[in-house]
């Protein structure tokens, strides 16, 4: 029979746990990153955690259960299904239209229901739900909970007359990890400071070597990345911004020596044909050893995405090594880029972006915990798990009147601790194309090795 250790080491390889140096939403420094949304991904690890949950709670107590928006709804659901307990679902906000509900379901006053978390730190969240169920006449008397992360949330819950059941402790799941030894004893004693209220004291992180990236990095278009930029001593990648296949394919033809990848924007050629534009392109980057990017930038749920990558006239699926995609729409809607790479938008280069440092924090945490997500699109350092690609590099320019911020590449290396570099107008409209990718490449790998 497993073990509840078994059963957690299984949940980890999803990537729920990450260790190292984050800035939570308070703006507090952490030694670690807990995100349980994956586990929603695997039917028979959540199938688990309803059951493993469900064995530690009086079941009779209970009329009914309700997840706290949004992490918490599948386990909720799941446990439902296991428990035949009848599930209500509490909305983030009211509905603006119709019956204006919180909650949706059947329920009547006076039922009780159990309430399921997924993580627990101040105890916030829950003590915002629980009025909100309880206006409705609902009782809330237990709490059941994945993760307690110790920071004083189930204490103060616990005073307040709840009963909080915890599936795990972030000391118990550090334990069980040190003893497989997937915890260094630094990391350990940071965490363990950091759950005392100290100040954690991190090591100072150093720019890392392509070689070394080489064994961070598990994707395999991450890895080929690396390996071309080794072997060609180049960092460049060229945003072939043109509008027919001639112009794409002779820029191609000029500056294939010289980059790592080339980044097209296929949607706007005029005269796209897949035999006439991709055949030769492909043919091109295998000549001179580069990869496809298409900076499509997806940016819808995950269906509609899957029948832009895979079908139209464009068919991304078929020839494009990686792509780029906003994650504004959640974890999910990235399992359908499968077989590329993809490198998520955190930050944008323009004036005015809306990419505050809230949502970089979150689309970062996405991107480093999806598996089809090996990069990033920033203007400031992302961990060294990813790689990051930085838009807006020029030479000779600061700006474009146009929102468009150019940055030099000794401080997308040097200060960002960029791994690729995109050039765009830079090469493109310059009047030789091929000299231009020259100078950049050079420029790009010599600020590389004095960054290191």
């Amino acid at each position: 029979m497993e073990t509840k250790k078994e059963f957690f080491l299984e949940c980890y390889q999803l990537g729920i746990i990450k260790f190292g140096r984050f800035t939570l939403k308070s703006g507090i420094e952490s030694p670690f990153y807990v995100d349980l949304r994956p586990l929603a991904s695997d039917p028979k690890i959540l199938k688990k955690l309803a059951n493993y949950m469900l064995d530690m709670l009086p079941l009779d107590n209970f009329d009914l259960i309700c997840g706290v928006p949004y992490a918490a709804l599948p386990m909720a659901t799941a446990m439902s299904l296991e428990s035949y307990l009848p599930l209500i679902i509490k909305r983030k906000e009211a509905k603006q239209y119709g019956t204006k509900k919180i909650l949706e379901g059947i329920y009547t006053s006076g039922q009780n229901c159990l309430l399921v978390e997924d993580v627990v730190t101040s105890g916030a969240s829950l003590l915002e739900t629980i009025p909100e169920i309880e206006n409705e006449g609902i009782t809330v008397s237990d709490i059941v909970v994945v993760l307690d992360r110790q920071q004083g949330g189930k204490e103060i819950l616990e005073q307040k007359g709840f009963r909080v059941h915890t599936l795990f402790t972030i000391s118990e799941v550090c334990a069980m990890l040190k003893e497989e030894g997937h915890l260094a004893d630094d990391e350990v004693e940071r965490i363990n400071d950091f759950l005392a209220g100290n100040v954690v004291k991190f090591k100072e992180e150093k720019r890392i070597s392509y070689e070394d990236k080489l064994a961070l990095c598990e994707h395999s278009v991450a890895q080929k990345l690396l390996e071309i930029a080794l072997e060609k001593r180049s960092n460049l990648i060229v945003s072939a911004d043109v509008t027919s296949t001639p112009e794409l394919l002779a820029l191609a033809e000029k500056v294939g020596p010289h980059i790592v990848a080339l980044k097209t924007h296929m949607d706007i050629l005029m005269d796209f044909d897949a035999d006439k534009t991709i055949l030769p392109l492909k043919d091109l980057a295998t000549k001179y050893n580069f990869l496809l990017m298409e900076d499509r930038k997806f940016a819808d749920i995950g269906n509609t995405q899957e029948l832009q990558f895979s079908y139209g006239i464009y068919k991304i699926s078929n020839w494009a090594d990686f792509v780029t995609a906003q994650v504004i729409a959640g974890y999910e809607s990235l399992d359908c880029f499968r077989n590329v790479g993809v490198v998520a938008i955190i930050g944008m280069s323009s004036k005015g972006t809306l990419t505050t440092a809230d949502y970089r924090e979150e689309a970062t945490n996405i991107a480093l915990s999806h598996p089809n997500v090996f990069g990033g699109v920033s203007q400031y350092k992302i961990p060294n798990e990813l790689l990051l690609f930085t838009p807006g590099i020029n030479l000779a320019e600061t700006g474009d009147g146009k929102g468009q911020q150019y940055n030099t590449p000794e401080h997308a290396f040097s200060q960002l601790e960029s791994d690729f570099i995109i050039v765009g107008r830079g090469i493109y409209k310059a009047d030789d194309a091929e000299k231009a990718a020259l100078n950049y490449r050079i420029a790009g790998w010599n600020a590389y090795e004095a960054s290191l």
